[in-house]
């Protein structure tokens, strides 16, 4: 349905085949029945378009769209139609709108030629506001609310997110990694961190993520790392082969090994958001040692800003009051990763792929986009599903990756491999609204498990957008 023209700039990389940017296409001027066509459809399909809920001049559909440039136009009432307020061009169709998205968030559309006139003299993002009427909120309460969350933060301690009862899983640096994963699938959880007994500290964190490089790997005809050598390959080994991986990668000095982010139980809850932040972690161990040069700590738990947004929720539960930004639709928050409208810039557009496409793009785009996690959508841009960092151990079990080549295998099959082993009959897409207010987003993330929302369009559950917990604490804090 979205096949791009020959034109439209697709690369040749696996990632770049699959990568699908949801775009947001907005005819404000009325009719009774509207539809878009483009190059993305070959010119001969006209995709509906629905009709703003309260405003029934505004007609919208958003398409996902390969990296590179395109044209369009409007099927408006039996008459082709471009919008003058948008970049438009003269080619074989007449005169069509055109639109580049830019394969990297950092590069900037072309300049329009001359010959190639063009104009963009109207907002598509002020009047989405405006035709959605969503409230706005002065700085003064913003300031007010971030500093009344962070005096409260400020005031209570990571003691207080421990637990009465409990265990918390760590792993020694010298077992092998195939055992280690095996533990984290088994276990449930996403990460643990690392215990040297020769140094008497904890020394790092092993992720999913580093399940996943480690199965990158193994896919690499280069590879030093066999699926034998995997049987006995240690922890401490792989972190050392890990940041020469990282250093072909990056090329950079962020390729060094991070020292491990650990916090204490008399530490603020603030102090604890921040090094998460700024770690850019999922989790900070919680450690106390009696020994004067901090040497043998206890691990007492593994903090998260799930359970520190739990603390906030609970406090201000009867006092929403005094903080002006909880009841904040967050269609009028600057907050998550949004579907970009077309003209508007996006550093970071959001990238989706098809239930089709292979498990070996979808941990490419994990590890190379520097996120957790990627919703799965059909042909009409719905929410199907969203693959996570943390499904890869799936294939822990049983050694199952040795049985399976990444590129051969789907994001569906993938999915329902996660499935069958874990008999998950709940729901693994957390979903929210643009009209849901700011408390109603952050009273979700709280819960137990959760780490992001997708952002959906009522009705069609089309994707607009996804939050994370992250991006919550960097808007509260504003950091």
């Amino acid at each position: 349905m979205f096949a791009s023209a020959p034109d439209s700039g697709n690369g040749n990389s696996g990632v770049s085949r699959s990568l699908l940017i949801p775009m947001r296409f907005v005819w404000p001027y009325g009719g009774s029945r509207v539809f878009l066509c483009g190059s993305f459809t070959r010119w001969s399909e006209h995709i509906p378009m629905s009709p703003m809920e309260g405003c029934p001049t505004v007609f919208q559909v958003i398409c996902s769209l390969s990296p590179g440039y395109h044209q369009f136009k409007f099927f408006v009432d039996n008459e082709w139609r471009h919008d003058d307020h948008q970049p438009f061009v003269i080619g074989d169709y007449g005169v069509v709108n055109t639109l580049f998205i830019a394969r990297e968030p950092d590069m900037l559309p072309p300049r329009f030629s001359p010959e190639t006139p063009g104009r963009s003299n109207m907002d598509l993002d002020d009047v989405s506001s405006q035709m959605e009427a969503a409230p706005t909120i002065s700085n003064a309460d913003l300031e007010v609310s971030r500093h009344r969350i962070a005096a409260f933060l400020s005031r209570h301690t990571a003691y207080e997110l421990l637990p009465e009862s409990g265990k918390v899983v760590a792993l020694d640096v010298d077992i092998a990694v195939k055992q280690a994963f095996h533990i984290l699938h088994e276990q449930g959880i996403p990460v643990a961190p690392l215990w040297d007994s020769c140094k008497g500290q904890f020394v790092g964190v092993l992720s999913a993520l580093d399940f996943i490089l480690i199965l990158r790997e193994l896919g690499n005809l280069g590879s030093d790392l066999t699926e034998e050598e995997l049987e006995t390959h240690t922890i401490s080994a792989w972190k050392e082969g890990k940041v020469h991986i990282s250093r072909q990668m990056d090329g950079n000095a962020r390729s060094y090994p991070r020292r491990l982010v650990c916090a204490g139980p008399h530490d603020s809850l603030k102090d604890v958001a921040l090094k998460i932040l700024n770690g850019n972690v999922a989790t900070v161990p919680i450690t106390h040692s009696s020994s004067p040069d901090g040497s043998f700590p206890q691990l007492l738990h593994l903090a998260t800003l799930s359970e520190i947004l739990k603390c906030i929720c609970r406090h201000f539960k009867h006092s929403s009051s005094s903080l002006p930004i909880l009841q904040q639709p967050i269609c009028s928050i600057p907050l998550g990763t949004r579907v970009p409208k077309i003209g508007e810039s996006n550093r970071r557009p959001l990238a989706m792929l098809r239930p089709n496409a292979s498990l070996g793009a979808a941990l490419s785009l994990l590890v190379q986009a520097d996120v957790s996690s990627i919703p799965i959508v059909d042909e009409n841009d719905t929410l199907i599903d969203i693959y996570s960092r943390s499904d890869i151990t799936t294939l822990a079990k049983d050694k199952a990756y040795a049985q399976v080549r990444l590129d051969d295998m789907s994001i569906h099959q993938a999915l329902q491999l996660e499935q069958d082993a874990n008999s998950f009959n709940g729901q693994r897409c957390q979903m929210c609204l643009q009209s849901d207010t700011l408390h109603k987003v952050m009273e979700r993330l709280a819960n137990p498990g959760t780490r992001r929302l997708v952002i959906v369009e009522a009705g069609s559950k089309r994707v607009e957008g996804i939050i994370s917990l992250s991006d919550v604490f960097r808007f509260l804090l504003g950091v």
